[in-house]
């Protein structure tokens, strides 16, 4: 399946524990339907110590976060996304101002 939102873009939260929190989007897993947001659903991790890390220790990262709890944001405004045809290109537009976002 195809998902409307990429890496890079702005989204909010609209459902769970981080309901409302904003950031940009880092990966999208497609074959789960997954997105990973910048400083939302942290988690809290052991790790080991490492060559990288000589400290080990308990660390905090981002978890994912299914793509149906997101919304992208555009001007600040929460919008839907849509595509349509702007001379021979397929582009991306939100749907609730008609802009065409790339």
């Amino acid at each position: 399946m195809s998902y409307k939102i990429k890496k890079g873009d702005t989204v909010r939260v609209i459902a769970g524990k981080d309901k409302d929190k904003e950031g940009k989007v880092l990966h999208v897993d497609v074959k789960k339907g997954k997105v990973l947001v910048e400083g939302v659903n942290m988690v809290t991790k052991s790790q080991k110590p490492s060559m990288a890390n000589q400290q080990g220790g308990i660390i905090q990262k981002e978890a994912y976060l299914d793509i149906s709890n997101v919304m992208y944001l555009h001007n600040g405004q929460t919008t839907r996304l849509g595509y349509k045809f702007d001379g021979d290109r397929k582009v991306r537009y939100a749907k609730k101002t008609g802009e065409v976002i790339d």
